[in-house]
């Protein structure tokens, strides 16, 4: 089935106007929902506002929104007044600046959309993709919608244009926030590392080659629900706390699932080093010997 635009607006930068179609790139979402239900008789629940003073239900026309700016003090604004505030929505992505790709950290990423050329915008459309393409950079702008305004980030794909919504650093918090302590690595856990991310690698990213394993088991136990059948639950999780494992081991064990053998200069294990917190740990106790059986001792007798 034919995609199906949502809208339509002007990327324009310089003189330079191209009138395209908004379509969107993702699902709006994929989310199994479950309805709130009586427990006694299975009837759906009905959500009401509480007046925290009086205790009572309040509707929904005696509703006003207020901001607290201090404790228990608000200050209330009227839907006109909230109106007023928003920005006003327009038809055109203005294109501020052009920056490399690879400046744009991805975790300032928000919603996708898909850019097709609208009536009389097939050639500025594929002068700007190649353009794009061809320089490595990706154009950054503002566009205003739904009553608020966004920047953008239109960028070249294989095919054709994708104007990424940009979240504001505000919005996004800092890794360095994050104690997040600098340890030393040694040359050979290094390597293995190395050895096991190239025997791991890929070309592309597939993202087919992913599932939601979550949503199909949910899928499936309601289907089994709706046929009458009786669900068995089993705990997922198995065992104990966690365990602390050599690092080398652990890469070593990975290559041999893989059917990679560690060259001989990584298999050699490195001299312990004092300053190390490895070092300082006691190596895990074993499990004592099980008891034999009796009649395995009657037998060692004889």
């Amino acid at each position: 089935m034919a995609a199906r635009s949502i809208g339509s607006l002007t990327v324009s930068f310089g003189l330079v106007s191209i009138p395209v179609k908004l379509f969107s790139a993702t699902e709006s979402s994929r989310a199994i929902s479950f309805n709130m239900l009586h427990k006694a008789d299975g009837s759906r629940l009905k959500q009401q506002y509480l007046c925290v003073k009086e205790g009572v239900p309040v509707e929904r026309d005696d509703i006003v929104k207020g901001y607290e700016f201090a404790k228990d003090q608000y200050v209330i604004f009227s839907p006109e007044e909230l109106k007023a505030l928003e920005e006003a929505g327009t038809h055109s992505a203005d294109i501020a600046e052009f920056v490399p790709l690879e400046s744009v950290d991805p975790v300032y990423f928000d919603k996708a959309y898909y850019l097709a050329p609208d009536k009389g915008g097939a050639k500025p459309y594929a002068l700007f993709t190649r353009a794009l393409r061809e320089s490595n950079r990706c154009a950054l702008g503002r566009w205003a919608a739904r009553g608020k305004q966004y920047i953008v980030m239109i960028r070249p794909v294989e095919d054709g244009l994708i104007m990424q919504q940009l979240l504001y650093a505000g919005e996004v918090r800092s890794i360095k926030d994050l104690d997040i302590p600098q340890i030393e690595v040694r040359e050979a856990e290094l390597k293995l590392a190395q050895q096991l991310i190239d025997q791991q690698s890929s070309d592309k990213f597939d993202p087919a080659a992913y599932t939601d394993e979550v949503r199909a088991r949910i899928e499936a136990a309601i289907q089994k629900k709706v046929e009458g059948q009786e669900i068995t639950l089993t705990d997922g999780a198995e065992g104990g706390g966690a365990q602390v494992i050599d690092l080398m081991e652990a890469l070593r064990a990975s290559l041999e699932r893989k059917g990679v053998a560690p060259s001989k200069a990584q298999a050699a294990k490195p001299q312990p080093e004092a300053d190390t917190e490895a070092d300082t740990r006691k190596p895990p106790k074993r499990a004592p010997a099980a008891e034999p059986a009796p009649a395995a001792r009657a037998r060692a007798r004889k």
